[in-house]
């Protein structure tokens, strides 16, 4: 509102009652600015993926709803493609933009940003609320230097999906489904494996999830080089076997999730490596399908050794450059809070966070793999926790994809020596 300007000195007496009157009339509109003010809502921006489920703007719409009159949350959706987002993201807070409250972060960028100085520590009693009830693993990434820098929002790991009118008992190991697969195919039968093998995030996370299981992984435990060796190998060889073997698709070299979805719905795949959302899809799209449309967990590479998936999710952040940090640390514990990961577990598909939930009978109906679910994340792995992730990925993408021209060790080799460069930032992205 804008200000009412004081009588000038110097006014002639006959004009005083005139003042007078006119002082009373801006005290009271004064007093009604003063009342307005101090019931202003804050509005936060959160910046997260573009969720076409709906569960993230019903959240943001519960907690505006459910804030008493503090804030208000304005939903930005970022662009589809995870390299975007952070692009976008970093681009802001580099130029310290004060319109940034709350942060939907890939689980891979904690460390990024929290070594840029973009984003808040989680101290304190937010600190104690966003662990509280938190599975263990979700919380590793949202860790970086023994400091909590977001809050777990949901997670995401694979599981094999399969149809149980191929496959009556389904594959415990990679060899098993490979020779499942392979035996279908003599009898002219659906068979092919579908999982994700094109040059971008997905085959990386194909890579960290097989070298995990095999024991290994890519960097040391400080993140200060490279670590593969005998476990990387043995994971080249199971990546090579399965897209020389016949029993991978033959677009392997260009598949990303959707497209193994779509392959998997078009009836021509008896497996599927593949986060949940493929379940409510395949229900919508071909209910005929969807009756023998089963779940189990991911494949092992050695017997009796469980596969330890590699974890995804959105991490919630609190941007250093908020004029509201503590309205923002409050709205994002409302964004992750157990009524809207159940939502959004049932209407998009997302695991949840709270370990609690798993063992919530209204999560049952709608999301009947519930358990593999808990069990695949409490046994997960995360991907190399290091600033210099993206480049990490970079690099092994490029070897590793197409998966058929790998050399088992030669490749290990090269990837041994460019994530080294990557890491003391050197040499040149692939």
């Amino acid at each position: 509102m804008a200000s009412i300007a004081s009588p000038r000195r110097g006014r002639r007496a006959k004009r005083l009652t005139a003042t007078a009157a006119g002082v009373t009339l801006a005290a009271s509109t004064l007093a009604a600015c003063g009342t307005s003010n101090a019931a202003t809502v804050a509005t936060l921006n959160f910046y997260s993926f573009n969720d076409p489920s709906g569960a993230v703007q019903t959240a943001v719409t519960n907690c505006s709803k459910h804030s008493g009159g503090k804030y208000t949350i304005s939903y930005n959706k970022l662009p589809a493609a995870a390299d975007d987002q952070r692009l976008q993201m970093a681009r802001r807070l580099a130029a310290a933009d004060p319109s940034m409250d709350i942060l939907g972060l890939d689980v891979t960028w904690a460390p990024e940003f929290a070594q840029a100085g973009w984003i808040l520590p989680w101290t304190g009693a937010n600190e104690q609320a966003a662990k509280a009830g938190t599975l263990a693993v979700p919380l590793q990434t949202a860790t970086w230097k023994n400091q909590l820098y977001a809050v777990p929002y949901n997670s995401n790991t694979q599981l094999l999906w399969y149809r149980d009118d191929l496959v009556k008992t389904p594959p415990k190991t990679w060899d098993e489904m490979i020779a499942d697969a392979q035996a279908l195919a003599k009898e002219g039968k659906p068979h092919l494996i579908e999982i994700q093998g094109a040059q971008y995030e997905g085959v990386t996370v194909w890579f960290n999830t097989l070298i995990s299981s095999a024991g290994g992984s890519i960097l040391t435990p400080d993140g200060s080089k490279a670590s593969l060796g005998a476990p990387a190998v043995k994971s080249l060889e199971i990546m090579k076997k399965l897209a020389t073997s016949g029993s991978a698709d033959p677009s392997l070299p260009v598949q990303m999730e959707d497209q193994n979805r779509l392959a998997m719905e078009a009836g021509t795949a008896a497996f599927e490596l593949n986060y949940p959302f493929v379940y409510p899809s395949m229900k919508a799209d071909d209910p005929a399908l969807f009756k023998h449309f089963k779940w189990a967990l991911y494949p092992a590479v050695n017997a009796g050794q469980p596969a330890r998936v590699t974890i995804g999710g959105i991490n919630l952040a609190v941007s250093k450059y908020s004029p509201n940090p503590s309205l923002a640390f409050r709205a994002a514990l409302c964004l992750r809070d157990r009524e809207n990961q159940l939502n959004a577990a049932v209407e998009g598909g997302l695991p949840p966070t709270l370990e609690s939930l798993y063992s919530d009978p209204a999560l049952f109906t709608d999301y009947p793999f519930h358990a593999e679910i808990l069990a695949a994340l409490q046994a997960a792995s995360v991907r190399p926790k290091t600033p210099a992730y993206q480049t990490v990925s970079i690099v092994i993408s490029h070897h590793v994809s197409p998966p058929a021209d790998i050399d088992p060790v030669g490749t290990e080799q090269a990837m041994v020596a460019e994530i080294n460069d990557a890491l003391a930032s050197k040499g040149v992205i692939p």
